[in-house]
């Protein structure tokens, strides 16, 4: 059986997406269209999504990305994205204990930053959420300046792969990122990827 994720690409299924394409593994991308986007998520006409039946078997919790490793379930971005790096050997994963911990503590520090990077995609207080970003900016510039313009081993890893995707959403507020030119850099280095400008592609060919 394949290796599957589920989840449109506008959602966090972008990471493992991202990860996957990076990695050159095989997979199906299943699109799961989150409910709260759909009028009657329920309508015998309405698309695949968190709330039918079949994707709830999945995964109860109703909510994307979700893979599927032939038959090896696993919820949440940054588990499967962690669980890829580990189980192809490829370099993007750690390659010791030590950078283990660094990429854990770096996908967890994102998360931490994550609701106000959203704050400003969304346009919710954005004024307020960059400035509660700015000392956590200035925190990873200093990282990425020590790290050769990278979170773990001087290399592009799944650690680059997590925290870009939580950054890109603060992207909007170009203040932040003219106070942290190695964020700046990174950013663009990050981007500037075949293998993310090609899941962006899909990204913006799905339905909005």
């Amino acid at each position: 059986m394949p290796l599957k994720i589920y989840g449109v690409l506008r959602s966090r299924a972008t990471r493992p997406v991202w990860a996957a394409m990076e990695m050159g593994i095989a997979f199906e991308h299943v699109p799961v269209m989150q409910a709260y986007r759909l009028k009657d998520p329920a309508a015998a006409d309405a698309p695949f999504n968190t709330a039918s039946p079949g994707f709830r078997a999945i995964n109860p919790n109703g909510l994307i990305p979700t893979l599927d490793d032939d038959g090896f379930i696993l919820h949440e971005s940054l588990a499967i994205t962690l669980y890829l790096a580990r189980k192809y050997g490829s370099p993007l994963g750690p390659q010791d204990a030590k950078e283990e911990g660094l990429t854990a503590m770096w996908s967890l520090w994102g998360r931490g930053i994550e609701d106000d990077c959203l704050a400003i995609l969304q346009k919710r207080e954005p004024e307020a959420a960059a400035e509660r970003l700015r000392a956590p900016f200035a925190v990873l510039d200093a990282a990425l300046k020590a790290g050769g313009g990278h979170l773990v081993g001087k290399r592009f890893t799944i650690a680059d792969i997590n925290l870009a995707e939580v950054i890109r959403y603060a992207q909007p507020d170009r203040s932040l990122f003219e106070a942290a030119p190695h964020v700046q850099a990174w950013i663009t280095a990050c981007q500037s990827r075949p293998a993310f400008q090609a899941m962006m592609k899909r990204r913006e060919a799905e339905p909005m």
